[in-house]
């Protein structure tokens, strides 16, 4: 079905595992057409949404993996969002997460929020953060999948395996070799992820700064550690098993050891639309019960 060129276009993403998400994609179907909006829809969500949750979707335009929009709405939870994140890519698309999950620290939108807040997106009355990226790139081999992430790159060992030898430098110059589970390399965005369940610090959107969080270290006197972002962290693993696990944002794939990683901060940002009634810290309160007394 052709469309006009001079609409609006919103990509429509989610993920196909939340039947309950229903009323909340069909109300976002009703407003954005009633809007006079474009919707583009990859092939296996359109699926997913005709054939799982029976919602007809006459006017869109159905696309296998390359797309163009103007905005990205994310149906899910935050998962979703950064595999959303990782197929926008370096097109730099502002991406609106509807929050259909659990957390929603990044798809801070919840659906009751579409009526109103899809006017002012189509309007262009929206502010977007610039959340930085990171890239890991090896010397030996070709990396699997797609090598960016936009909360951490987590170099793990294999779940049945003892713990792993991580050599560490930053910038050309030693840190340190970690016996440790793994190590986080996060961003801000990240700094509320996994790093955040190891101990690692919580990080203000926008500083210019990563952070390096081993996991489970076998010494007490390792910390995490802040740097620069404009720094590469390079490492080389050994193991008993051989091999490790490096993750990216969830995304896993094992390699051998003794090759070397560099991690720097990717060419792009990921544009993320942030709610006008919540700020960073207010989300710290209300969704990680930043300060609440246990002991009422």
């Amino acid at each position: 079905m052709s469309m006009d060129n001079d609409k609006f276009k919103i990509a429509l993403f989610g993920n196909l595992y939340q039947e309950k998400k229903s009323m909340a994609v069909q109300k976002f179907v009703s407003v954005a057409s009633a809007l006079g909006a474009e919707i583009v829809i990859p092939r296996e969500f359109y699926d997913f949404l005709m054939q799982r949750l029976q919602i007809q979707i006459p006017l869109c335009r159905v696309v296998d993996s390359d797309f163009d929009a103007d905005v990205v709405v994310c149906m899910g939870g935050d998962g979703t969002f950064l595999d959303v994140a990782s197929r926008v890519g370096a097109r730099q698309i502002p991406i609106l997460g509807i929050n259909t999950g659990r957390l929603g620290f990044l798809a801070n939108f919840a659906p009751e929020d579409i009526e109103a807040v899809l006017p002012h997106i189509i309007a262009g009355d929206y502010r977007a953060e610039a959340r930085s990226v990171i890239t890991l790139e090896c010397d030996e081999q070709e990396l699997e999948g797609h090598p960016h992430a936009l909360n951490e790159i987590a170099i793990l060992k294999h779940d049945i395996s003892a713990m792993i030898t991580i050599h560490t430098s930053v910038n050309g110059e030693y840190l340190t070799t970690y016996q440790a589970d793994g190590l986080i390399v996060g961003t801000p965005t990240g700094s509320t992820a996994y790093s955040l369940s190891v101990g690692g610090p919580v990080v203000v959107p926008g500083m210019h700064a990563m952070t390096l969080t081993p996991v489970a270290p076998h010494s007490l006197n390792v910390r995490p550690i802040m740097i620069d972002d404009r720094s590469v962290v390079d490492v080389c693993v050994e193991s008993r098993s051989g091999s490790f696990l490096v993750s990216l944002d969830g995304r896993s794939a094992s390699y051998r050891d003794g090759i070397h990683l560099h991690i720097r901060k990717a060419p792009y940002v990921v544009n993320v639309i942030t709610h006008p009634d919540h700020t960073f810290f207010s989300t710290l309160r209300q969704k990680m019960m930043w300060g609440a007394d246990v002991r009422q």
